[in-house]
């Protein structure tokens, strides 16, 4: 029997520049990204428009939850912001560089490392769709 967990642990932590750092701990699958994409799109509609998403804690990630990083990329970047991944544990590394993701969303080794990077990390890859060709 296949093991499937609701549990989905999610602390912010503010920054003073106005970003955040969201540790996230648990799986990130079909039944738990929903709580996710709420909670990181929620800060995003509060004003922080840089996210870093502390993985270090997580132990699983379906195609929800792949899916639900590139929905919260999207919401970042509607608010000329980023999302930058960290601490990603090699499984889902592997998992995000075959499905090309890995092409989309910064990773970085720490969170101290995603911090430092800052929003001028982001790839300029367009994934949010007919608004980015505006100028701002």
């Amino acid at each position: 029997m296949t093991h499937v967990s609701d549990t989905l642990d999610m602390t912010v932590h503010h920054l003073s520049d106005g970003s955040a750092v969201l540790t996230v701990t648990g799986d990130v699958d079909l039944h738990t990204s929903p709580t996710l994409r709420a909670h990181a799109l929620a800060l995003v509609d509060e004003g922080v428009r840089h996210l870093v998403l502390d993985l270090a804690g997580v132990d699983f990630v379906d195609s929800t939850g792949l899916s639900t990083f590139i929905t919260i990329l999207q919401a970042t970047r509607r608010r000329d912001g980023s999302l930058r991944l960290a601490a990603v544990p090699d499984r889902l590394m592997r998992m995000m560089t075959m499905t090309g993701i890995s092409e989309l969303l910064p990773v970085h080794a720490t969170v101290d490392e995603a911090v430092a990077a800052g929003p001028a990390a982001a790839p300029v890859t367009d994934v949010a769709g007919p608004d980015a060709g505006t100028a701002g």
